[in-house]
């Protein structure tokens, strides 16, 4: 078992652990969201033909090369296409096909003038420039080539991606499962959102926390319930939750005090225990076992603590078990915008949000860094590092870090 372990041997560890969960398939107005289970590739051309990019007229360019405001050139009109429909008759010498936006180029056709560029009768339409093959035609095949990757297996599908599988004609998409994460909390102090809270209780925030964070992130969770601080109690809800879920977390019990009984009630539960701290701040504070390739995280009950923690540490492994193929948050480099006077003998994690300010990305630090202030959370979109070992950092210094 590791102890203190930086917050990236953590990371890397619990990465190395999981796997994906199984799949499934969903029709196309549920996949939003989702990983896909598969690679996608394109069967077929995007457009399937050659189509008109303008309401105007198909014709042939070599027709027009002498056209212009002094000597422009006329071609009768053959007929009239609409979108979805296909030409009857092909484009021949002098003439010219009036079509549509999307129609498909009628044969002999080789360009398209929109109208607002043309004169034009019900027989005739006259041109006033030249035109060069492939002018206003958007080629088959321009948007996707039939055989190319589209998407690599593990993307979680956005709205550009739900359209592209629609433009394949897929309808049903198979997906990996949402994992179920099981939620304990713990803590004789601690009483619900709704319940009375009498003098010496604090309510439960960090069940809302974990369970908005995990549904962000293409999870289910399962309550399982608020243990007080008694090992077997604990062990029980953590035995219930790895028969029913792919994860458990714990908040609560897992500092060094006579009442931190979550790592013992861990391994009451079966698990083989990977990880006793971080050297990190906050979130130093943590236990992180194992069973049956089911992650038991137990975290600090400070809101704040047990949120940094999760995102450095577990979160990658959370996306790793919901399929995505880069589970790795996006790193980045940020402008410090505020001071921050304290030393920091441990690696911190700098909560904060990106602004953009007089056309450069600044990071805007939450003003009370504390490990129980979980409203300096809100909004919060990105985490700057300050290695271990620094001093006070003045504003204005760039540091490494990375967006939630």
């Amino acid at each position: 078992m590791l102890q203190n372990a930086t917050w990236t041997q953590a990371r890397d560890l619990l990465l190395r652990l999981i796997s994906p969960i199984a799949t499934e398939t969903v029709s196309l107005d549920e996949c939003a969201g989702r990983v896909m289970a598969f690679d996608l590739k394109a069967a077929q051309d995007v457009p399937p033909f050659d189509r008109s990019a303008y309401d105007g007229y198909a014709l042939r360019a070599e027709d027009v090369q002498s056209a212009s405001k002094d000597q422009p050139v006329t071609l009768r009109i053959t007929e009239t296409v609409a979108a979805g429909s296909v030409a009857a008759l092909p484009v021949l010498p002098g003439q010219a096909a009036h079509v549509m936006t999307g129609t498909k180029i009628p044969q002999g056709a080789d360009c398209v003038i929109n109208f607002e560029r043309t004169a034009f009768t019900e027989d005739t339409v006259t041109l006033f420039q030249p035109l060069r093959q492939g002018d206003n035609i958007v080629k088959k095949g321009e948007d996707v080539a039939a055989g190319s990757l589209l998407s690599p297996c593990g993307t979680a599908i956005d709205a550009g991606l739900a359209g592209t599988l629609a433009a394949q004609g897929i309808a049903r998409v198979k997906v990996y499962k949402k994992p179920v994460i099981g939620l304990i909390s713990t803590g004789s102090e601690v009483v619900e959102a709704e319940e009375e809270q009498k003098d010496g209780k604090i309510r439960n925030a960090n069940r809302a926390t974990f369970t908005a964070l995990l549904a962000q992130e293409g999870c289910q969770t399962r309550y399982l319930g608020l243990a007080g601080d008694e090992a077997e109690e604990i062990s029980a809800l953590i035995a219930k939750g790895l028969q029913v879920c792919d994860a458990v977390i714990l908040t609560g019990g897992v500092s060094v005090g006579d009442w931190d009984v979550t790592p013992a009630a861990m391994e009451r539960a079966g698990a083989d225990m990977l990880l006793r701290g971080v050297d990190m701040k906050p979130g130093m504070a943590c236990a992180y076992g194992i069973k049956e390739g089911k992650l038991v995280l137990g975290l600090s009950g400070n809101p704040a603590s047990s949120l940094t923690n999760f995102c450095a540490c577990a979160l990658p492994a959370i996306r790793k078990l919901c399929g995505r193929k880069e589970p790795m948050p996006t790193p980045i480099q940020g402008v410090l915008a505020r001071s921050f006077k304290k030393k920091s003998p441990s690696t911190r994690f700098l909560r904060g949000h990106l602004q953009l300010t007089d056309g450069s990305v600044q990071f805007i630090s939450s003003s009370d860094q504390g490990n129980v202030v979980l409203s300096s959370t809100i909004g919060c979109n990105a985490f700057l590092l300050i290695p271990a070992g620094s001093g006070p950092v003045e504003a204005g210094a760039v540091l490494s870090g990375f967006m939630l």
